[in-house]
């Protein structure tokens, strides 16, 4: 285009009528407040289906001022990495499981002693009562908030090559990988077992050379794994209960006005209320899809499991570690264990 062309359709465009706003697309602004949220989740579980969904609410309710920003499945690197960052505020909240964050928070892995929780009843009266408040006290020690309501990651469940397993006595010897969590190894090695860690890469690999026999995890994960193609049998143990913190960054978080951290409690609250029922279903539909595959169930004697691990002098040792308050608060929800 010449100059002289150029002057002529500037010209043009100063001497043409004013175009009325009514009815124009509307330009999306920034928010005011912009959020970042990290996990290690895939975008189609629970999880990040209803962190979205609280999200959106935020987003609505704050008149789009808050927007919370969702990297899910790792993409801000690793646990520990994603742990380090909510410390320092690179991202503002992250979802550690309890087995996590209790490298930082001791306590935080109580609700992970062995054979504590009968069902989801016990699960939730502890969680969201006396000992799940205890527990978040600690985690405010470091400069962390986390939300009231804990949301699901589920039951583990013991998978075996050979014989299942039914009673504390199927144990003895068992080759079993477990996670690397002092909690984990000190409850396998009370009952005799030969737990061994290992990472999860390794899993399927090991169990398939037979360098192990069996191992533990929930049912979705031994879905996603095929582990169900290097394995017979599934014991429902449910030898652990596991969940995921939602925490924020403390001073970000204090940071926020005071209408807004209502609004994001009130939505990150609700929806992990709504990710508990969806784990919930989830595990009866995967267990389904197991048996359909081969993978044989059978139902375990949690008593002699208790009974193994009280004689071995577990729940005494993890008592004195955890402390006598949080054990007490342990022990109202679920009775006498140690």
């Amino acid at each position: 285009m010449t100059s002289l062309t150029r002057r002529t359709v500037l010209r043009t465009l100063a001497a043409a009528p004013a175009i009325p706003l009514i009815g124009m697309p509307h330009i999306a602004r920034a928010a005011e407040i912009e959020l970042k949220y990290g996990n290690n989740l895939p975008l189609s579980h629970p999880l990040n289906v209803r962190a979205a969904e609280a999200a959106e609410q935020i987003k609505a309710k704050t008149n789009g001022r808050v927007e919370i920003k969702i990297f899910p499945n790792n993409q801000l690197g690793g646990d520990t990495d994603m742990l380090s960052q909510v410390r320092n505020g690179g991202i503002t909240f992250f979802t550690p499981s309890a087995l996590v964050i209790a490298t930082l928070v001791p306590v935080a892995a109580i609700n992970a002693v062995g054979f504590a929780f009968a069902d989801y009843d016990q699960v939730w009266k502890a969680m969201d009562g006396a000992l799940g408040a205890h527990v978040r006290a600690a985690i405010a020690k470091v400069n962390l908030f986390a939300f009231e309501k804990m949301w699901d990651n589920g039951f583990r469940q013991m998978t075996t090559s050979g014989k299942p397993i039914e009673t504390a006595k199927d144990m003895a010897g068992l080759k079993i990988r477990v996670p690397v969590s002092p909690l984990s190894i000190a409850m396998f090695k009370a009952l005799e077992a030969a737990p061994a860690s290992l990472q999860f890469s390794e899993v399927y690999s090991s169990l398939q050379t037979k360098i192990v026999d069996a191992q533990e995890n929930p049912l979705p994960i031994i879905q996603v794994a095929k582990l169900y193609e290097v394995q017979k049998n599934c014991a429902v143990s449910n030898h652990i209960w596991d969940g995921f913190w939602f925490i924020a960054n403390g001073r970000a978080w204090n940071a926020l006005p005071a209408d807004v951290k209502t609004i994001v409690s009130d939505a990150i609250n609700e929806a992990g209320v709504r990710q508990r029922a969806d784990i919930k279903g989830l595990n009866e539909t995967v267990q389904a899809d197991l048996q359909s595959k081969g993978l044989a169930f059978n139902k375990t004697n949690p008593d002699s499991f208790r009974a193994k691990l009280r004689e071995a002098g577990f729940y005494k040792d993890w008592q004195a570690r955890f402390g006598d308050e949080a054990w007490g608060l342990l022990e109202g929800a679920v009775g006498k264990l140690a």
